[in-house]
């Protein structure tokens, strides 16, 4: 099965923990050393408010390529059984499309494009 053919749950389960990783890098370079401070950090990047905002931002300011969109709205448009309680689904959904999209990107072994949207997203969050 080819990266384009990839269950889209499996991207973002990949996604989820290469986006995560490198919000937690970031914030390790910051200097910030206290496990408190750099959850609470971490939360302004990783939840999936935060994620859905940085898709669209993505997609409003046509920043992806189409390969990329298409990814993007397979995870976005994958019927899901469940969703945590702190979040509504649509919101959800695009949360797991961002995840989606970093998964696609890690196993494509696209590092400096995970790079670059990882730039944009501390760029945009300041």
């Amino acid at each position: 099965m080819g990266i384009n053919e990839e269950n889209v749950l499996a991207l973002a389960y990949l996604g989820d923990s290469v986006y995560e990783l490198r919000i937690r890098d970031y914030l390790l370079s910051l200097n910030i050393h206290k496990v408190n401070k750099l959850q609470k950090e971490a939360l302004k990047y990783v939840t999936a408010k935060k994620q859905c905002i940085f898709i669209n931002y993505f997609l409003d300011n046509n920043l992806l390529t189409e390969e990329e969109i298409d990814i993007v709205k397979r995870g976005r448009n994958k019927k899901v059984n469940s969703h945590p309680k702190n979040t509504d689904i649509v919101t959800y959904k695009w949360a797991t499309a961002l995840e989606c999209l970093f998964g696609y990107l890690y196993l494509k072994k696209d590092k400096n494009r995970i790079d670059e949207l990882i730039k944009i997203i501390i760029e945009v969050n300041l």
